[in-house]
This record gives C-alpha cells, structure tokens and sequence, in this order.
C-alpha cells in the first residue's frame, strides 16, 4: 500500500486529492497538513511514501518543509512532489535541488496524479524530457559558476555519459537504446551514479549534472 501524505492550506484541494486518492486500491491517504510544519510532523509521524506539498503555504512553506524532510536521515524514504500553479514557477527548481522528487502542476489528469504517486513510490522522478529542459534548464542559466561536487570525480566515462543523459529527461529505455545497452545495464549505471553522488533520486542526478557543469544549460543529448 502506498501510504500519502497530502500538505495544502486550501482545504477543497486536499479533500479533492482525498478522495481521488483514496479511491484506489493501492493508495492510502494516512494525514493532512495545511502548512509546512505541519507536513513534516505528519511525515515523521507516519513516515510516508508519497508527500504531496503546494510550495505556498502559511507559516513555513513547502520550500522549507521539504528541505526539513529532505535533511532527515529517518525519512530517506519519504519522497515529496512539489504541487504548484505553474509549471514554470521558479521555487519548483529550488525545491528539486532542495530533495523534491519532482513536482504536478494542481490541474493535472487525475489519472496523471495517481499514476505521479505510483512513479515517485516507486523510486523515479517527476521530469519529462520537456519540464528538464525547460524548468531545470531556465533556473540552471541563472546559477554561479559549475561547483565542485564530490563524488563525481568518482563516476567512470560511461556513468558520467548516463549522468548527462539523465539530465536530458531520458529514461532508462531510453538511454539503453541510446547506448546500445540492455535497460538493466542502463539501470545499474544510473543506481551507481547516485550512491556516488549520494543522490535521493533521478531529479537530483538533474541538478547535479547541471551545477557541476557536466551540462549546460541548452544542451540537448
């Protein structure tokens, strides 16, 4: 069972996302926040696969209660998705490097938001191949100069090649074709980059690869 928790002040919004949520077999709504403190309350509480978080809230906002969750070893496994009005707010980048696992525009499908939680439980990222180069590549342009990120001197030729081609918004089908690899070899380049690069997840293999200058900003695969 995939255990959600959902963090928006507006409480319409929550009950909708209850309702839809808790209409599927495989999906547990086990709280509601509606501000940041208490989003990570009820993570440490209940420790949840899934947290929904809006951005703006009252008091502490989404931006920092995920970095709080994201901070805390306990909860390595609670993995949070931005909620947001617009998909090119640029404090959905910040909470990608912050941890966020990705992030739903709040009119999503339906079907797309259940088919989001089941994604993000099931240890990928919310990134398109069209949200990395727009959001990720837009917020990207603004940073300093490439840092120096540990663990990547680590990665051999092949697994910074994948590093790049994650940060393109390929998946891992995808990157074996492009390879000329078996989706299990593309697999395991990828889960090793991130033990590396003590990466949580695909989206923040996205931010490293753009704020080490393994990527530029424009650049395509």
């Amino acid at each position: 069972m995939i255990r959600v928790v959902l963090a928006d002040d507006q409480v319409l919004v929550r009950a909708g996302f209850r309702a839809l949520l808790d209409a599927q077999d495989d999906i547990e709504v086990v709280g509601e926040a509606g501000d940041g403190e208490q989003a990570v309350r009820l993570a440490t509480e209940h420790t949840p696969d899934v947290v929904l978080m809006d951005i703006r809230m009252p008091g502490t906002d989404g931006l920092a209660a995920t970095r709080q969750i994201s901070a805390d070893g306990h909860l390595a496994g609670v993995r949070v998705v931005i909620l947001t009005t617009f998909e090119l707010d640029e404090y959905v980048f910040e909470a990608i490097r912050s941890g966020a696992s990705g992030f739903l525009v709040k009119d999503t499908e339906p079907d797309e938001l259940v088919q989001a939680v089941r994604v993000v439980a099931g240890g990928d990222a919310l990134l398109s191949p069209s949200v990395t180069r727009r959001l990720i590549g837009e917020f990207a342009a603004r940073a300093k100069e490439p840092q120096d990120v540990g663990g990547l001197h680590e990665l051999t030729d092949r697994e910074q090649e994948v590093l790049a081609l994650v940060a393109d918004g390929l998946s891992n089908h995808e990157i074996a074709r492009r390879l000329y690899v078996s989706p299990a070899t593309a697999k395991t380049h990828v889960s090793r980059a991130m033990i590396k690069l003590r990466a949580r997840d695909r989206a923040q293999l996205v931010v490293i690869a753009y704020e080490s200058g393994l990527v530029r900003p424009g650049w395509r695969a």
